[in-house]
């Protein structure tokens, strides 16, 4: 995991980094403010050897508490982006809610994307899906994944012609004390979208209240991947 920087301003309240936080908050740490973190560089440190300390062919999970595209990362961006393409050994994969924000947000040599960057877009509702799915689709990205995490209400992809230009689809529950319900037939409508599209789907976790057959069910944090896992509708 590579956090480049800590903070990320404008949360809405589906954001998928709410549990992290939460937990920032418990460490007095000041999730308002943004600030590089420790291991910035870390993609291109090397050990005493010459060799980089993260072997080529990782999977490097980038600014995972916070956005590539936050405002106030701005000044630090072009570091981020000249790091990556200096690693194209590496697949990065990052998570943004600001899709909006991508065009302004390039590097000068984007070109139609990097091949070794995988760019997810977030949808917790159909308000977000129906205005962030056109400026995702329409963008020059090699590699799409559409989260559908925390999943808030039934989501229709069909409008969106996924089949086409994404290479998998991601739904999940919410975490914490302050969850908000996911329902079991909201997940399955997006599996069902993407069997029919074939496109991969992955059910990564129920979240903290769950809903299957009309029965609440309270899942422990620990326990929710593994629930996930247990309903064996994942696809490709």
């Amino acid at each position: 995991m590579w956090n480049l920087w800590h903070g990320c301003h404008k949360l809405s309240p589906g954001c998928k980094y709410c549990y992290v936080y939460r937990g920032d908050a418990k460490r007095d740490v000041d999730s308002s403010v943004v600030t590089q973190t420790k291991n910035f560089d870390l993609p291109i440190r090397k050990k005493r050897n010459g060799e980089y300390k993260i072997p080529s062919g990782t999977l490097v999970y980038t600014c995972f508490t916070s956005d590539l595209f936050v405002e106030d990362a701005d000044e630090w961006r072009a570091e981020a982006w000249s790091m990556i393409k200096q690693r194209s050994d590496l697949n990065f994969i990052l998570i943004t809610k600001r899709i909006d924000r991508f065009a302004q947000c390039l590097p000068e040599d984007w070109g139609d994307g990097y091949d070794n960057m995988t760019i997810c877009c977030t949808v917790e509702n159909q308000a977000c899906a129906d205005y962030r799915l056109p400026i995702y689709k329409a963008a020059p990205i090699k590699h799409k994944i559409i989260i559908c995490e925390p999943l808030l209400e039934r989501i229709d992809l069909r409008p969106f012609d996924i089949g086409t230009w994404i290479e998998q689809a991601v739904a999940g529950g919410e975490s914490g004390n302050e969850a908000r319900v996911c329902h079991f037939d909201w997940v399955m409508d997006l599996r069902n979208i993407c069997v029919e599209e074939d496109v991969a789907f992955w059910f990564k976790q129920t979240g903290a209240k769950f809903v299957k057959d009309g029965k609440l069910y309270l899942i422990k944090r620990q326990l929710q991947y593994a629930q996930a896992r247990k309903a064996e509708i994942n696809f490709k």
